[in-house]
This record gives C-alpha cells, sequence and structure tokens, in this order.
C-alpha cells in the first residue's frame, strides 16, 4: 500500500467535512475499489488503535471522518453551541415514519398521524434531518421525503439497515407500498 495514497485519502477526507462517495476517491485516488477499502481500512485502524478524537465512518458507499462522540462534551464547549437541538415527539414519530417507510409523501405522514405534519416535516427539513427525493407520479405531484445522511450521522448509523427492528410496524396498509426502485432513475 503506497503511504502518498492514504495520507491523500485522510487529508481529503479530513479538508471535505462531507461525506464522499467511495467512487469519487477511487477516481481522485486512481485506485480500484479494493485498493481504497484497504486504504479506509487501514486508516481506520489507526484511528480506533490509537483511540484519536477522530474516527472514520462508512454512510452508504459514502466515506467521512467524524469526531468521537465521548469527545461532544469538549467539542461543544469550545465552539460554544450549548445542548444540541432535542427532536420534539411530534418530530421524533415524524422521523420515525419516514425512515422506516420512505420514501413517502407527507399526506401519508398525516395518513398515519392522524393529525397535519406540515409544520413538523418542514421543521425537519430546514434541519437537514429529512430531503426531497422526488415527487411522486399522481395528481398534484407531491413531494416524496427520505432521511438524510445527517440522520445517519445524528443516530449514529452507517445505513438505514441499522435501524432497530419494529414488531407490529405495518402501516403499509394504509397506502400503496412505494420503493425507492419506484423513483425515476435522476430521484434515487
Amino acid at each position: 500500500m503506497e503511504q502518498n495514497k492514504l495520507y491523500a485519502l485522510e487529508a481529503i477526507l479530513f479538508a471535505s467535512g462531507d461525506p464522499i462517495s467511495a467512487d469519487r476517491l477511487c477516481e481522485v485516488l486512481s485506485v480500484d475499489r479494493e485498493e481504497l477499502e484497504e486504504l479506509v481500512s487501514c486508516l481506520s485502524d489507526f484511528y480506533e488503535f490509537e483511540r484519536r478524537g477522530i474516527k472514520l465512518i462508512k454512510l452508504d458507499e459514502k466515506y467521512q471522518l467524524v469526531s468521537r462522540p465521548e469527545y461532544s462534551d469538549y467539542i461543544r464547549r469550545a465552539l460554544e453551541s450549548g445542548k444540541p437541538a432535542m427532536l420534539s415527539p411530534s418530530a421524533m414519530e415524524v422521523l420515525a415514519i419516514i425512515a422506516y417507510k420512505q420514501p413517502v409523501t407527507r399526506a401519508y405522514v398525516e395518513q398515519v398521524r392522524g393529525v397535519d405534519s406540515s409544520y413538523t416535516i418542514s421543521s425537519l427539513s430546514d434541519k437537514g434531518m429529512i430531503e426531497g427525493c422526488g415527487r411522486l407520479d399522481v395528481p398534484g405531484r407531491p413531494v416524496l421525503y427520505r432521511t438524510s445522511e445527517k440522520f445517519l450521522r445524528s443516530f449514529g448509523l452507517s445505513g438505514l439497515d441499522q435501524l432497530p427492528y419494529i414488531e407490529n410496524f405495518n402501516i403499509s396498509a394504509m397506502d400503496p407500498q412505494l420503493t425507492i426502485e419506484d423513483l425515476p432513475e435522476g430521484e434515487r
């Protein structure tokens, strides 16, 4: 393994701040997927072994350097950001519906909850926890919502497959099952 590419990977991830796709990293570093995985593993192992203040995480097919959760109090105090904003029970409820049944429309969320959810959806979108991911091909073309990468980071998940299993969480009978594959290619 070439040390220069390892250091370049670290520099790219540090400078970005945001997750970077594996494909983009392969392209920039001129490596194949297997070599990228070796570089990522080596860098991640280094941070783990040394118990550094940062760690390398994988979010779906993207990589990012993040601070370790155990140092969050120090970071918060240093950046004077106070306590993180708490999500209200209604926001958590909407977030759970979207996370488990995405992509969904606002009308679907309202049908499940039985109350108007416009404000809550707007608030979650403003906080970056959810995002629009296309429109449903029905009259009115309502916006479809899904969770964002910020949602995954906030809950310490690397992918939606890590969501806890909820028994009897069958709300799909209220709406036809819609999957991400139903979205047009450019909106997935």
